[in-house]
């Protein structure tokens, strides 16, 4: 059966690499990247290293709303979204429904379902890309699609499953 959470984890992947090959071709074309929207997706790979941490009990490299460059992006990307991806494919049964505990960034201490973690990653993610898409667009610069089955339909058009593990 395919999971839908490991789906999505490979959708996450996807999609930050689409949004990273697009701020790359505004750089290129001498135009400027809104800071907005390197703030935005700072926050999304930020949050990706956050949860990894709380995941694996280890401390984050990164604050909430810590801003990055486009090279620090890339970097941050290469270092959370595979290495989310791997933790969803080598999750079993006990850990999806491992809770654990933390503190949010507002020191607020919540307990939650590993799976349910997992889910949310690339909905916030997801929430977040969005919102860079509409800044580039109200700075007349052309935003992507990073819709689901965008993915989904390119995949599909490449000849390969639609959960590339």
């Amino acid at each position: 059966m395919i999971s839908t959470i490991e789906k999505l984890a490979a959708y996450n992947v996807w999609a930050n690499d689409t949004l990273l090959r697009r701020l790359d071709e505004i750089e290129a074309s001498g135009q400027e990247i809104p800071a907005v929207c390197l703030r935005l997706f700072s926050h999304v790979l930020n949050a990706q290293a956050i949860w990894i941490g709380r995941l694996t009990a280890t401390k984050s490299p990164v604050t909430v709303w810590q801003e990055h460059t486009l090279a620090q992006c890339h970097a941050l990307h290469q270092q959370t979204s595979k290495h989310l991806q791997q933790l969803i494919s080598k999750a079993d049964e006990p850990e999806m429904n491992r809770q654990i505990a933390y503190t949010n960034s507002a020191g607020e201490s919540y307990v939650s379902q590993v799976s349910d973690i997992f889910t949310h990653v690339p909905v916030h993610a997801n929430y977040h890309r969005a919102q860079v898409a509409l800044r580039l667009r109200e700075n007349g610069l052309e935003p992507i699609n990073t819709d689901f089955i965008t993915y989904c339909r390119e995949l599909t058009a490449a000849g390969q499953p639609t959960l590339s593990l």
